[in-house]
């Protein structure tokens, strides 16, 4: 058993107004890039390439099993959008970046986050575990639908609370699937 705090800063654009979390990252040696989602076979940077860009490899550097840091930062900065996770402190049952080998120690304080969002308007949780511990920090006593939404009070202020599959391939279900369920968030945040 290992106990980890989080590795990387939260990423709050100052004008942001989306800010989603994942659950914990993965070990370090399952990395590509130091930001979330950093895991190669995670798909979140595919499913957000195939919704922005309609080429699931266009945040991966070619050629190589990366993930484009800079220009997923600059995508990030562009669309108001943040990221962080629930949980701040974990014991990692096993040596992977399985949820279900997670025990979380010390819950993130989502409310500090969207302090410092203050345009902070929509949360969206990335899995199961996530969203399992969003509604125990903001003492929810529901959780949106996969795919769906839900308001909540959260910091003083009501947010749209969404809930996405996971992007990790362990979920099971097909790339295009996943994306599917994104595209619909993603068209909510459109003016």
């Amino acid at each position: 058993m290992t106990i980890e705090y989080h590795p990387l800063p939260p990423f709050l654009p100052e004008d942001g107004s989306v800010l989603f979390l994942g659950s914990f990252p993965p070990p370090k040696a399952r990395w590509s890039m130091d930001f979330f989602y950093p895991n190669w076979i995670n798909d979140f940077w595919r499913i957000m390439g195939l919704l922005e860009h309609r080429d699931a490899h266009y945040f991966e550097v070619p050629g190589e099993k990366r993930f484009d840091r800079e220009r997923i930062v600059a995508f990030c900065e562009a669309r108001g959008f943040g990221f962080f996770d629930t949980a701040t402190k974990v014991c990692r049952l096993k040596d992977n970046a399985s949820d279900n080998h997670l025990r979380i120690l010390e819950p993130t304080d989502v409310a500090s986050l969207l302090l410092n969002m203050p345009k902070c308007t929509t949360l969206v949780t990335t899995g199961g575990k996530a969203s399992e511990e969003l509604a125990s920090t903001i003492g929810s006593e529901e959780m949106p639908p996969v795919g769906g939404k839900l308001e909540v009070a959260v910091a003083g202020r009501q947010i749209s609370w969404w809930r996405m599959p996971s992007s990790s391939r362990a979920y099971p279900m097909p790339l295009e699937k996943k994306a599917e369920a994104y595209k619909v968030l993603m068209d909510s945040l459109r003016p």
